[in-house]
């Protein structure tokens, strides 16, 4: 940090004129004792410091400078718990500042100023610029990052993820955009470019190597925590962080990559070109692009593809929501083809469903047919069910249908009828009724009903009880025997008596 030159100027004069000591002119002028410090160190004025009262660390500096030496990155806490056990009584916090003071430090590393030819090299890189809130999902807004080393022409473009599709389509923008590309580029060890790496042992991304083989360009890992070679796209990031994203307004994600296109196109390339500031990024940028390379004749298909596998409901899980397919593929494993627009559901090469994709979470996405599909198929499965049921207990349920669907009738009110008839009365029960209906050719479950009804009274049995039904509904339910009404007649006054034959069925009695 800079001093500024009346600082400096009273500095001096107090340590001089006014003999005030290092420790008051920091507390006085409210700067660091290394500040006051360093302007005494560089005028050569300062004093020899008298020697003090001997510290109760003293003895044990020899042997902390030597351990310093061998392990410089010794926590200055396990270092105490040496010091302690070796018979030190001191304190922690003053220790720590004692082991800061002795430390050694790493010796300052000059770098050589990297120059490109044109079109020889570009640089690429993610910058993460916080969190989008989406519905309930919160995602993170991504910056994919590339600039022509030459030229320092930089290209960015918004994602909510750093996917493989992300991340690819990025490169496929940016060489559309440019209308070519450098012969390499220059990648952090992130794992969309590299997947291993021992020594100079690179096992690189193979999706990357495909997609590099068919630009033709070389992808270059840079070598570990050594990001200045790469500090063109890293400056870069820092500038568009403070130059085009702070404070900036935008409606969703295509509108922010609508500013950001403009942006690279208008202010980005209107700066000073680093190599010589009498020309633009602009102007470097057109000398540079007659030796990019050129694009290839098709595009690479930009897509992320993997495997899912269909539950018993009729949907896919893909990136925190559920995307609908038709009814006959559950319990079934389909390949998910999405896009940062788009997902399609494949089975093998065959599309079954094409949905908008969804950045939300726990969104159902659905395709009205498919839907609409299954709650025919569920309907028309009870109905098969229940005709399976009949049939299985009364075989001669069979052309009974078969006959009422010849007559026109609905065969759905007359499953569901005889379906109720067998649990009532039985499947044997059931079987003789439709039999008998079936020989007087009446397919009509009217038919089948009064049969069993006859059946029954001929055997003489109560009308039968569901077993469903409540105990107090079974009390409830009595067979009640009408009475002969003779009785009646011989109370009425001036009235014969009537015969016996006549009973209940008396039609003259009033």
């Amino acid at each position: 940090m800079a001093i500024a030159p009346e600082l400096r100027a009273q500095i001096l004069r107090l340590y001089q004129a006014e003999q005030w000591r290092v420790g008051t002119i920091a507390r006085q002028l409210q700067v660091h004792r290394d500040t006051v410090r360093s302007v005494l160190e560089h005028a050569c004025v300062m004093r020899p410091q008298q020697p003090g009262r001997p510290s109760r660390v003293d003895p044990y500096l020899p042997f902390m400078r030597e351990t310093l030496a061998k392990f410089p990155t010794l926590t200055a806490r396990r270092l105490h718990t040496m010091v302690l056990s070796r018979g030190y009584v001191g304190g922690a916090d003053y220790f720590r500042h004692i082991v800061a003071r002795h430390r050694p430090r790493p010796p300052a590393e000059a770098y050589l100023r990297l120059r490109t030819l044109p079109g020889a090299e570009m640089q690429i890189d993610w910058g993460h610029f916080g969190h989008l809130q989406i519905g309930r999902a919160r995602r993170p807004l991504m910056a994919f990052v590339v600039v022509l080393s030459y030229s320092r022409r930089v290209f960015v473009h918004f994602s909510l993820n750093a996917r493989m599709d992300a991340f690819l389509q990025g490169h496929a923008l940016a060489f559309a955009t440019w209308g070519g590309l450098a012969r390499v580029a220059l990648y952090d060890n992130l794992k969309s470019a590299v997947l291993e790496r021992v020594g100079d042992a690179i096992r690189f991304n193979p999706e990357l190597l495909a997609f590099a083989s068919h630009y033709r360009y070389e992808p270059r890992p840079v070598a570990v925590a050594r990001g200045n070679e790469k500090g063109r796209v890293e400056r870069k990031i820092r500038f568009i962080r403070d130059s085009f994203f702070a404070a900036r307004e935008f409606t969703d994600v295509d509108d922010l990559n609508a500013q950001a296109r403009v942006w690279c196109e208008g202010q980005a390339a209107d700066l000073r070109w680093p190599e010589d500031t009498r020309m633009s990024v602009r102007e470097a940028f057109e000398i540079e692009r007659a030796s990019l390379m050129a694009l290839p004749p098709s595009d690479y298909p930009v897509h992320e593809r993997l495997e899912v596998q269909v539950a018993k409901t009729p949907y896919v899980r893909f990136d925190l929501n559920d995307y609908s397919v038709p009814h006959k593929h559950v319990r079934r494993t389909l390949t998910v083809v999405a896009t940062p627009q788009r997902v399609r559901i494949l089975d093998g090469q065959t599309e079954v469903a094409n949905h908008a994709r969804s950045y939300d979470s726990a969104q159902q996405i659905e395709v009205a047919a498919h839907i609409q599909a299954l709650v025919a198929h569920k309907r028309a499965s009870r109905a098969h069910r229940a005709t399976d049921a009949l049939a299985y207990a009364a075989p001669a349920a069979s052309e009974f249908l078969q006959r009422a669907a010849a007559r026109g009738y609905n065969l759905g009110s007359i499953t569901a009828a005889l379906s109720r008839l067998l649990e009532r009365y039985g499947a044997q029960a059931l079987q003789a009724a439709i039999v008998e209906a079936l020989a007087h050719d009446v397919p009509h479950p009217n038919a089948v009903r009064l049969a069993l009804e006859r059946a029954r009274e001929a055997r003489q049995e109560n009308p039968p009880v569901l077993a469903k039904l409540s105990e107090r509904a079974r009390k409830l339910d009595v067979t009640v025997r009408p009475h002969a009404l003779k009785s009646y007649d011989d109370l009425a006054p001036g009235k014969p008596a009537c015969d016996d034959t006549h009973g209940s069925n008396d039609e003259d009695t009033p």
